[in-house]
């Protein structure tokens, strides 16, 4: 039945990666089960047969998905069925697109969707860098036209050497966590996160990934040999396209070169608009097809930016390639925010505010992996008005998730122990302008904003995005780019981090590869930009502030024994309700012990802490304390005195005369002064108020000497609370039900 069934096996790192095809899947154009260790992804691909009329781009959509039953898992939720993707399926389905667009043809415009479902996953192998694999095989057997294959790969450094495909475990104590893609013939993707290292071990992760990941390109390219399907032909241009081209450029060439002079943003867009529309004209006018036009328009646009900063060295702004945008950094612009920052670099603009909270606000991620807690959140926001546009407004898209990851990468590693700031963070950045690399505005906003706020960064982050132009007769990198050189050029490599190292470096490249040389002069490049930039912030602020915001909640850590968790907390949580609904804090048990009280003011922090404490003190005989009377009866009185805690004053301990009637002495609600005697055999707390002095709080036991003989009626009394009645205890009712319990003569003989 599966007579086109292959199956190749790769040993790679230590492992063996399987790929399959011909067995499931088999209605789709390239179809691939790609395993290492027992997680499992499929991988699909589909191409539409031919392209939409007028359609001038090529419609890529990847889906990574994963399904809650590759773990044994039921999904979480009301409707037990998995929903919208969540931020790690966003970040791979982009981590798959990003390395795979740039191989297909120019010119090709037909729909593509790549889909790569998660089967299983042994919660040791991340599914992420075998799902990449799998649609790089999928998409080599399809026919689709794909300039492949590509694999991919996870580096770690952990005690100074490189790790492939670090376990779960090694990750833990690893340094860097980066992933990379590329061809044979270079890398055209990395992202990743880093602990401060150097530009060399940076560089040199990426050229061991790359020598890493060779044998699966080669298992691949085995794979295709026996089960490829015949590749797609591809038209070629047409005489028409030709001339249509070769017109556009003698019409516009020398109006798009003089457009592009024009230093400001909003005014260069405009005058490149109307050398369009002129051309577009000119054409109409000689009666020539204009549906191939605006795609003709835009590589003549990329042309004459790319050719004239490799002839003068000047670029659209007038910068030569090394120079950084003015920079303008402010900390603290709004008054009640915990910690806020406006960070202006050219024309793009970040407004960024940190958010202080508590073990309460942390994020609950249910992921394939299990379940965990996030306490630093960092939001990206792309508003249209940033660019001078009308547009949707909601939930974010997957390049606001992905830009906020990258920020968020480049800041985590700088981030204090919990023990020693235990706060959960929220970092909200608007871009209020964009003209190249938000992302990169967004690191510096942050760490300028936290550190307003009071968190105390290891030291400030700055980041910035390198571009770069590459010709046959030469190459150029440019240092902070705008985003005309973005979407014109070849490169978006961004670096983030402090004077010490990198902390997140990420590439992406619309040419089939880059060289190391070229890789390593941007990222020297990078280190100097990114120098600069840090000496600019620090003219706004320089390091963290000593003390957290007015606003934000001060955070008080003590710890209790582990078995007086349950006490604190009450019976179904009344006693902790209680607490914080009376003091207005905000209050986390863990299981340890530890207790982390919050509070925007020391006093209901300090009430709140005392209360904490009587709960789970321990009375110790011979201390006096200060407790309220809460009950009273014919032998004495009980009193709350420590906490939840209460003692009985025994009748004869009230005061040193006879005491009639409890209430002669004591009623509820008094205020007295009680010494601990000692406990009954039940554990229960004796206490003395005749040994105390009530106006002083003195303790007279000296004075007031030895205990005095109970009388007869006192004795009794004692026998009372304990149950008994005069000498003789009571004999239990009978089971039938008759009448009540009778003295036991047998025991009374």
């Amino acid at each position: 039945m599966f007579d086109n069934y292959f199956r190749k096996e790769i040993g790679w790192g230590g492992q063996i990666l399987t790929l399959e095809t011909g067995k499931v899947a088999r209605q789709a154009d390239g179809a691939v089960v790609a395993r290492l260790g027992d997680t499992i992804v499929l991988c699909t691909v589909v191409g539409a047969r031919g392209a939409k009329p007028g359609q001038d781009f090529f419609p890529l959509t990847v889906h990574y998905q994963e399904k809650a039953f590759a773990a044994g898992k039921i999904p979480g939720g009301f409707f037990k069925r998995e929903g919208r993707p969540n931020e790690f399926e966003t970040l791979t389905s982009r981590l798959i697109d990003r390395p795979i667009r740039p191989l297909f043809p120019d010119g090709f415009r037909n729909e593509v969707q790549v889909i790569a479902t998660v089967l299983s996953h042994d919660l040791e192998n991340e599914a992420d860098i075998v799902a990449l694999v799998g649609c790089s095989a999928a998409l080599t057997l399809s026919g689709i036209p794909f300039f492949g294959p590509v694999a991919a790969a996870r580096v770690g450094y952990v005690d100074g050497q490189f790790v492939l495909n670090p376990t779960a475990a090694q990750r833990k104590t690893s340094q860097l966590d980066l992933v990379l893609a590329g061809t044979a013939d270079g890398v055209l993707m990395v992202e990743s996160e880093a602990h401060e290292l150097t530009e060399d071990v940076m560089l040199g992760a990426v050229e061991f990934g790359h020598r890493s990941f060779q044998p699966v390109i080669q298992g691949i390219i085995e794979l295709a040999e026996a089960a490829a399907k015949e590749p797609w032909a591809l038209p070629e241009p047409s005489a028409a396209e030709v001339a249509l081209k070769a017109r556009i450029t003698e019409l516009g060439r020398a109006q798009m070169a003089e457009a592009y002079k024009t230093v400001e943003k909003l005014a260069r867009q405009n005058r490149v608009s109307e050398v369009k529309k002129a051309v577009l004209a000119a054409l109409e006018a000689e009666g020539l097809d204009t549906g191939a036009a605006k795609g003709l328009l835009k590589e003549l646009e990329a042309d004459v930016v790319r050719n004239n900063i490799l002839d003068t060295g000047l670029r659209i702004d007038g910068r030569d390639t090394r120079t950084v945008r003015p920079i303008v950094a402010e900390a603290g612009v709004l008054p009640r925010a915990h910690g806020s920052a406006l960070f202006t670099r050219g024309e793009t603009q970040a407004f960024c505010v940190a958010t202080l909270g508590t073990g309460q606000d942390e994020q609950i991620i249910d992921a394939l992996t299990g379940e965990y807690r996030e306490d630093f959140l960092l939001h990206y926001n792309f508003p249209p008005y940033s660019v001078n546009e009308t547009g949707r407004m909601g939930s974010p898209g997957r390049r606001e998730v992905g830009h906020g990851k990258l920020a968020w990468r480049a800041i985590h590693p700088l981030l204090p122990e919990k023990d020693k700031f235990p706060y959960t963070i929220r970092v909200v950045s608007e871009i209020t302008e964009s003209n190249g690399s938000s992302s990169m505005a967004t690191v510096c906003g942050t760490s300028l904003a936290m550190m307003d706020a009071g968190v105390p960064l290891k030291r400030p982050c700055a980041g910035i995005a390198m571009g770069l132009i590459k010709e046959d007769r030469g190459f150029a990198v440019l240092s902070d780019i705008l985003g005309d050189e973005d979407h014109l050029g070849d490169m978006d490599f961004k670096v983030a981090g402090t004077e010490v190292g990198v902390t997140s470096l990420q590439m992406d490249i619309k040419i089939t590869s880059i060289t190391f040389d070229i890789m390593r002069q941007a990222l020297a490049q990078a280190r100097d930009g990114r120098l600069h930039i840090l000496g600019e912030m620090a003219k706004g602020l320089s390091g963290s502030r000593t003390d957290v915001a007015a606003t934000a909640p001060r955070i008080t850590v003590i710890n209790v024994p582990k078995e007086k968790i349950r006490d604190v907390i009450g019976s179904g949580g009344k006693v902790i309700r209680e607490i914080t609904e009376n003091t207005g804090t905000k209050i986390d048990i863990e299981d340890d012990g530890t207790i982390k009280v919050a509070a925007t003011s020391p006093e209901a922090a300090q009430r709140a802490i005392d209360w904490i404490r009587g709960i789970v003190a321990e009375p110790e005989i011979g201390v006096i304390y200060t407790g309220k009377v809460v009950k009273t009866a014919e032998f004495g009185a009980f009193v709350n005195f420590l906490g939840a805690k209460d003692g009985l004053v025994h009748i004869s301990e009230l005061a040193n005369t006879r005491v009639a009637k409890t209430s002669d002495v004591v009623n509820v609600g008094d205020s007295v002064r009680v010494k601990v005697l000692g406990f009954d055999d039940r554990g229960k707390v004796k206490l003395s108020m005749r040994v105390v002095d009530q106006a002083t709080g003195e303790d007279i036991t000296e004075q007031v000497g030895a205990r005095r003989p109970r009388e007869d009626g006192e004795r009794n009394d004692e026998r009372a609370e304990r149950g008994e009645r005069g000498d003789r205890p009571f004999r239990r009712e009978r089971r039938d039900g008759g009448g009540r319990g009778e003295p036991d003569d047998a025991a009374a003989e």
